[in-house]
């Protein structure tokens, strides 16, 4: 039965598993975009009946911050050969909707060798193909969206320098060994029923189940699905009737799926719908914090392109709240580049001017203020002096002192006394 499916699946997925040109995989330059990968992954691939060149899909877990590196055994079945723990990742759960938003994107993304970039300046880089059919037909925005190395993300799966080498490693060497494009599947979190049931409530939650479909169509082929767009919708692994195509815009055409595929997801999704209601009532992590829809991504784009301007913003970017507010961090600066530092420099310069003339008007100001205080020193000084009543002034000779007047009076009385003798001795008396 596993067998049959996996034949199934193998034909339906349509890897596109042909040779590419030799000039589009021959230069991996610099050096550490051709080191080899460990021998124990090699010896591992080996124990796992996995040929060196053989092709390899990568998933995306945001909330488990993992990625997974899974390829092809000879029977055409993917087995996982390596885990990494991302670096970083920017953004919330959910989309990516417009250029500027600083969410990493989720969905299914198409690597070609064009997209491998040996010589980013993250070290070693992929593109991982954002915006696809289902992004542009939505009206979501954005570009250069990398898996890369440096440990930096603005939108990115960043990781560490070691950790991508070994990651581009796996690329590169299934490119040489012909496989024409590697399909990349990026969830907000593993799909179980216990975290479905945890984001139920999510504005996101729509969104997830249709990425879902195709994240079980993996879990029971284990090979990577047949992705399509129609009615603005990802289909996976649905073969269109003869004469039919796939429009991301128009009606969905008619669709077969082999039968033993339709039977193996009935029986999945009977067991995912029983441990789904089971999961409902039991304890649970709480939810983290998604992306509110465009609403938000706006907000945030915003402040991306002040920040991009050099401007002075909230260190981290704005949050919406379900109730409508916004919440940014007090801390406020500017990105540390060439436009940042110029605007940080023209800010300093009318911080400056500002306080020049508001130091020139305090100034004017004080003088002014001591000026008035003078004038009316001398108003009120002048005031009180007319305020005083006129008087005569009387010069009052003072009291001789009691000894004074006896003196005087003695003396006056020697001088009568004279005054009479010579009197009487000219008149004979």
């Amino acid at each position: 039965m596993l067998t049959k499916l996996a034949r199934t699946g193998m034909l339906i997925a349509a890897l596109g598993i042909a040779g590419c040109t030799e000039s589009s995989v021959k230069d991996f330059a610099p050096q550490y975009a051709n080191r080899e990968l460990p021998q124990k992954i090699l010896a591992s691939m080996r124990a796992k009946d996995m040929d060196k060149g053989a092709p390899i899909m990568a998933r995306i877990f945001k909330e488990e911050n993992t990625v997974e590196i899974w390829k092809q055994k000879r029977n055409g079945r993917y087995d996982i050969i390596a885990t990494y723990p991302i670096c970083k990742w920017s953004g919330k759960l959910g989309p990516k909707y417009t250029e500027g938003d600083r969410q990493a994107p989720e969905g299914f993304y198409t690597v070609r060798p064009a997209q491998m970039n040996p010589k980013s300046s993250y070290h070693l880089s992929f593109n991982i193909g954002f915006p696809n059919a289902y992004d542009k037909v939505n009206g979501r925005t954005g570009a250069n969206l990398m898996v890369h190395g440096a440990c930096s993300s603005s939108g990115c799966y960043s990781m560490t320098d070691p950790q991508i080498e070994e990651i581009y490693a796996f690329g590169r060497d299934a490119f040489r060994g012909g496989q024409k494009e590697i399909q990349i599947e990026a969830f907000p979190f593993r799909m179980t029923a216990a975290n479905m049931a945890r984001y139920r409530n999510d504005p996101n939650y729509n969104f997830w189940k249709m990425l879902k479909v195709g994240y079980d169509n993996f879990e029971i082929t284990k090979v990577p699905p047949k992705v399509d767009v129609c009615e603005k919708r990802y289909v996976f692994n649905q073969v269109a009737a003869d004469g039919q195509a796939f429009s991301p815009a128009g009606a969905c055409p008619t669709t077969t799926q082999p039968d033993a595929l339709k039977v193996a997801y009935t029986e999945y999704q009977s067991k995912y719908d029983a441990a789904f209601n089971a999961a409902l009532g039991g304890a649970k992590p709480a939810p983290k914090a998604s992306i509110l829809g465009t609403k938000e991504a706006a907000i945030v784009a915003d402040w991306s392109k002040r920040r991009a301007r050099g401007e002075r913003v909230p260190i981290e970017p704005p949050s919406l709240n379900s109730d409508g507010s916004v919440t940014e961090t007090s801390r406020m600066g500017r990105i540390d580049s060439p436009l940042g530092r110029k605007m940080a420099a023209i800010d300093a310069e009318k911080a400056a001017k500002q306080k020049a003339e508001e130091e020139k008007t305090a100034a004017v100001a004080a003088a002014k203020a001591a000026k008035e205080a003078e004038k009316q020193r001398l108003a009120e000084a002048k005031a009180a002096k007319t305020a005083q009543p006129e008087s005569t002034a009387t010069i009052v000779a003072p009291a001789p002192a009691p000894e004074a007047v006896t003196q005087t009076a003695a003396d006056d009385g020697g001088v009568m006394s004279k005054m009479k003798k010579r009197l009487f001795g000219m008149f004979g008396g």
